[in-house]
Order: C-alpha cells, then sequence, then structure tokens
C-alpha cells in the first residue's frame, strides 16, 4: 500500500482550496501552483508550498503538463489532484504522471479516454446493456449521408461534439432546414474548445430531468454509488443549480438507476470518484448521457447527506486502500441544495463580470457550507471560468432547505461586480422550484419571473432592509435611479442611522 504524504493540487480557486482543506485534515502536505494572475489567491495563501507556473492564459499555467509536472517534481510531490476542468479529464496528462511515477489521483488513463470520448463511451454502454439515448455515432462522408441518418432518428435531435463537455459543440435541431449549418456550428465550436471537430446525433429528449449518481470504486473490485443528484437547473447547459435527494425520485427508480450506474463504472473498470449521468424522461424512463472521470462542482451536496468527504476518499483509493464502506451502510440524511454563485450578468446573457471586489459578506449559520476563494479586493480574472463560490445548504427536509438557503442567499453580500446571487433568489422564490415541478427547461419557462427588470416600491424597501447595515448605499441608490417603479423626480434618498426612507 502506497502511503501519499505530498499533493500538487494543479487547479486554482475554491476546488483546490477544497482539496487542500481534506489534505490538512488527513496530514499531508499541500502544493498550489498559480499563474502571473492568481499571486494573491487564497489556494496560493493556503498551501504548504506555491510554484508559479506561468502568464495567465490557461495554455500557459494551468494546462501546461510539462511545468506541472516538473513542478510535482521538483517539489517532491507523491501526487496530483487534478480537480475538476483543466487537466482532469485529460488521458494524456494521466499517463504523464504514471510515466513518471507521481500518483494520478483519479482513474486510470484508459478509463478516462474511453469515457471521454462520447461515441466510444455511448458503444461502450451498449455492449453493458446500459440504456442510452437513441442516436447515430456513425461518421458521414457527405451531407446527404447526415440527412438521411438524421431522419431515422426523428426530429428534433440534438448535434453532440463526441470530446464536449460544458455545452459546447452542441446544437438542437428540430428539422432538416436547420441541420447542415447546425452541424457546421457545432464542429467549428468544438474544433475551437477541444481541438477535435468531431460529432454524433442523439434523439432530443423533450423537457427531461437531468439525473447523476456519485460512484466510489476502489481498485478490487469494489464500487458503490452515494445516490442521486438533481442537475436540471442549468443556463446554456452549464448546471447552477443542484439538489439531493431529486424531487422526482422514487424508491424503486433510485435502486434500479444506482445499479445501473455501477454497472457502468464497473464496464470500464473504474477507480476512484466519478459520476454517472442521466436523462429522465416525463415517463421516468433514463438513459445515459454520459460519465464525467472526476469530482464533480456539485460533489459538497452529496457530502452533506451522506457524511461522506469524497476528496478523502478519492485520496484513499489512490493509496491502494480499500473501501471501507458498504452499499448497505450508505444512508440519505436530510436534503442538500448548491447554488453556484457566478461573477456574471444574469440580465445580460451571463456574460462574465470581472473586476475588482469592494465588499464580501458570506452567509454563515446552521447548516449553510460555502465553498468560496474570494475576498475584499480580489480581482476576478478574465482568462477563467466565473464561479466564485459554492453556496451549500443543508436541512431536515426540502421545505426547510430552501427556506435556508433563501436565507443564505439574503446573507451572502458581493459589491463591485455584478454576480449572480439576485438571480438564484429568484430561483429559490419560482413557484416551479418550491414545488419540485421543473425540469432543464425551467429557466426558459419561468423566463417572465427570473429576468423581470421592474423594480416596485416593496422590492426597494425590502432591499434597503436587507443592505442597511452594509456599506452599500451607493450600489442600491444606482438601483432606485434605474427602477421603472420609481421615478427619479420622487426618488428621495436619506440616511438616519440605519434607517433608509424615500
Amino acid at each position: 500500500m502506497k502511503k501519499i504524504k505530498k499533493i500538487l493540487v494543479a487547479n486554482r480557486g475554491e476546488i483546490a482550496v477544497r482539496i487542500m482543506r481534506s489534505c490538512r485534515e488527513l496530514g499531508i502536505l499541500s502544493v498550489a501552483v498559480f499563474s502571473d494572475a492568481d499571486r494573491t489567491a487564497m489556494h496560493v495563501r493556503y498551501a504548504d508550498e506555491a510554484y508559479n507556473i506561468g502568464t495567465a492564459p490557461s495554455a500557459d499555467s494551468y494546462l501546461n503538463m510539462e511545468k506541472i509536472i516538473s513542478t510535482a517534481k521538483k517539489s517532491f510531490a507523491d501526487a496530483i489532484h487534478p480537480g475538476y476542468g483543466f487537466l482532469s479529464e485529460n488521458s494524456t496528462f494521466a499517463k504523464r504522471c504514471e510515466d513518471e511515477n507521481i500518483i494520478f489521483i483519479g482513474p486510470s488513463p484508459f478509463a478516462i479516454a474511453t469515457m471521454g470520448d462520447k461515441i466510444t463511451a455511448r458503444l461502450k454502454m451498449i455492449e453493458a446493456k446500459v440504456p442510452v439515448v437513441p442516436g447515430i455515432q456513425n461518421q458521414f462522408k457527405n451531407p446527404q449521408e447526415l440527412i438521411e441518418a438524421a431522419r431515422t432518428i426523428t426530429y428534433p435531435i440534438m448535434i453532440k461534439a463526441t470530446a464536449g463537455g460544458g455545452g459546447k459543440g452542441m446544437r438542437l435541431v428540430r428539422d432538416e432546414q436547420q441541420l447542415l449549418e447546425a452541424v457546421e456550428m457545432a464542429k467549428s465550436e468544438a474544433l475551437k474548445a477541444f481541438a477535435n471537430d468531431t460529432i454524433y446525433m442523439e434523439k432530443y429528449i423533450e423537457n427531461p430531468h437531468h439525473i447523476e449518481f456519485q460512484i466510489l470504486a476502489d481498485k478490487y473490485g469494489n464500487t458503490i454509488h452515494l445516490f442521486e443528484r438533481e442537475c436540471s437547473i442549468q443556463r446554456r447547459h452549464q448546471k447552477i443549480v443542484e439538489e439531493t435527494p431529486s424531487p422526482i425520485m422514487t424508491s424503486e427508480l433510485r435502486i434500479k438507476m444506482g445499479e445501473t450506474a455501477v454497472n457502468a463504472a464497473k464496464a470500464v473498470n473504474y477507480h476512484g470518484a466519478g459520476t454517472i449521468e442521466f436523462l429522465v424522461d416525463q415517463n421516468l424512463n433514463y438513459y445515459f448521457l454520459e460519465m464525467n472521470t472526476r469530482l464533480q462542482v456539485e460533489h459538497p451536496i452529496t457530502e452533506r447527506v451522506t457524511g461522506i468527504d469524497l476528496v478523502k476518499e478519492q485520496i484513499k483509493i489512490a493509496q491502494d486502500e480499500k473501501l471501507d464502506i458498504t452499499q448497505d451502510a450508505i444512508k440519505q440524511n436530510g436534503h442538500a441544495i448548491e447554488c453556484r454563485i457566478y461573477a456574471e450578468d444574469s440580465d445580460n446573457n451571463f456574460m462574465p463580470s470581472p473586476g475588482k471586489i469592494t465588499f464580501i459578506q458570506e452567509p454563515m449559520g446552521f447548516g449553510v457550507r460555502c465553498d468560496g476563494y474570494v475576498n475584499k479586493g480580489y480581482e476576478i480574472p478574465i482568462h477563467y471560468d466565473p464561479m466564485i463560490s459554492k453556496l451549500i445548504v443543508w436541512g431536515k427536509t426540502r421545505n426547510e432547505t430552501i427556506a435556508r438557503m433563501q436565507r443564505a442567499l439574503y446573507e451572502y453580500k458581493i459589491s463591485g461586480i455584478k454576480t449572480s446571487i439576485i438571480f438564484l433568489e429568484k430561483i429559490m422564490n419560482t413557484p416551479d422550484f418550491i414545488e419540485g415541478k421543473y425540469d432543464t427547461n425551467f429557466i426558459e419557462k419561468n423566463k417572465e419571473i427570473l429576468f423581470a427588470k421592474n423594480i416596485t416600491k416593496e422590492n426597494l424597501e425590502e432591499l434597503v432592509a436587507l443592505t442597511a447595515m452594509l456599506d452599500y448605499t451607493d450600489h442600491i441608490h444606482k438601483i432606485i435611479q434605474k427602477s421603472k417603479a420609481v421615478t427619479t423626480k420622487k426618488s428621495r434618498w436619506k440616511e438616519h442611522g440605519r434607517r433608509y426612507e424615500f
């Protein structure tokens, strides 16, 4: 059995800090790598050692395999944890670690390559008798072959990049007139994002639920699942709210999908933490979507309801330890919801909002966990994903958890940049969400509520009360001046200690 003493975390932001916290609890030293843009970042300050690996662009730093490998060797790190994103699902990087006798905290290069290519993964799942979305993964010699193949699936169909992820290289096609243009757009986007323009076609499942099962597997053939996460609230095919248990799940469906997820992982001799993702239609039929061969952004809600630290389990598996958890021993305790806090403008097509944070107050209190990495004065860089934290809450029941998330978002204050906090507050107060009656088209179905621009006097009074104790006056004043409900002539603003009046 191997004993890991030092781990290089090949990532940044909140996930790097989250991994380092588990390392500290295990008595393992952590090594940070950082770009020029991240010199003062929290993960750099938290780690036991830190090394600059290049300029701000990811290709020159966090995606540069040779720099990361050489830094691991220079720092005498036994292992590398890739987090998620960047090199976490890169089979070439996993193989390079293997060749350099550095433990890659993740699955084998074979499993990453097999499940990372969506066509190969589909074929492997079909072989393992895992239900997949009807589709065609053949490559087409000419446009007419493509048109004929699409007709056999029947519209609507989804064009997907085989190396895709994060919603890139995907196009929904509702009729034949859109097909060829959609294919070219998907191929172009995929080539730019993944250096691979191979695409395939699937039947588009209308109004599905996106449900994933968390997997843990050791190197001795023991594989378990840690139940499901509901991930249907998405913008641009990217998740922004997740919860567990899923509002649509039945005991019978949970057992069937859990067994299917375990079988899917076993089909590629998987070890480590991973996620089997499914689409579930309105009749509760489920289909394999893809496997993420890494830790997921939303893993904390699973940790919260099961009491299992997934990062610690990853490290133990990488040390060749056997799982000491059995399927029967895992229970779901209560309910958990995660909201992803982004530096973005929700009213402007969710455009990133880089800039300097001039004030921040993270929520606290019973049942609240905030995995963040920013502070007052921190400059959100333009080079990376704009997610700045994950807000996780737990409650005994779903209703209590929603109320707690509403309270936590109420407490969350950031100024200097635009964030998704207000947008998430609207989601938490939308009847469809409160009643658990939503699917992947939630945002489109509720756009009148979520993108309402008018601010009523009552809204403003509530907003003022919310922020009266904070140094937030200028920000609110701008909102009032822009409001259609309160005109500039009638708007008067006075401060009396902690009270504000119009």
